[in-house]
């Protein structure tokens, strides 16, 4: 299962980072929300979470680690205020520029 858990977080790094050295903006807003979202998946396995654990301290002999709970949520609240931000800066830039490529200058063919 750890194996698994492994490959299908290179892929989500992987696409990521595809998406990043795309030329366009919305592509890489998307990849780098892919890696973030693949980067909180690898800090919540970090916490070796079991199915016989609970997170309630005194219900059980062995409890969940909520260090790692703790980072993912907090990750997440600031992985989608910055999305948000990224994508109305991406928008303004499109307005005042007129293009949505990284560059400002639409690639010549």
């Amino acid at each position: 299962m750890e194996a698994f858990y492994a490959g299908t977080l290179g892929v989500m790094v992987a696409s990521g980072v595809y998406l990043l050295l795309r030329a366009r903006v919305f592509p890489v807003v998307m990849g780098l929300t892919l890696i973030s979202y693949a980067v909180n998946l690898f800090i919540f396995s970090m916490g070796r979470l079991g199915t016989d654990t609970v997170a309630v301290v005194g219900s059980s002999e062995t409890m969940g680690d909520p260090l790692p709970q703790a980072l993912v949520l907090t990750a997440i609240v600031i992985g989608f205020a910055m999305t948000a931000f990224t994508l109305v800066l991406a928008l303004r830039s499109m307005g005042e520029v007129g293009t949505d490529h990284v560059d400002g200058q639409e690639p010549r063919a």
